[in-house]
């Protein structure tokens, strides 16, 4: 499960009109236990851009990324977190400044 702690949206300006839907970028602050193996004393958050289409949304990508480094990880979220990361930006890409 994730434990969001804090996030930033923003809507992705597509000036030539090529993408399809509106795009969103998340920055999401993630606390993690101990034990996790991703765990990092730096902290880790979560960069994703989220679709808003007609039909629906949907994640376009997701990274991990060690906070005080800037590292990208080569982890990826189980299919349960990515469900909840989809739910949470579909939830919240309203609140993006356009």
């Amino acid at each position: 499960m994730l434990e969001i702690t804090g996030y930033s949206v923003e809507f992705i300006k597509d000036p030539f009109g090529i993408l399809s839907g509106r795009r969103y970028e998340f920055l999401i602050d993630i606390d993690l236990d101990e034990e996790d193996e991703l765990y990092s004393k730096s902290g880790i958050y979560i960069r994703a851009v989220y679709s808003a289409e007609e039909s629906g949304g949907r994640l376009i990508k997701h990274e991990l990324i060690e906070r005080v480094t800037e590292k990208l990880l080569d982890f990826e979220l189980e299919d349960e977190e990515e469900q909840e990361l989809l739910a949470f930006c579909a939830e919240h890409y309203k609140e993006a400044d356009e």
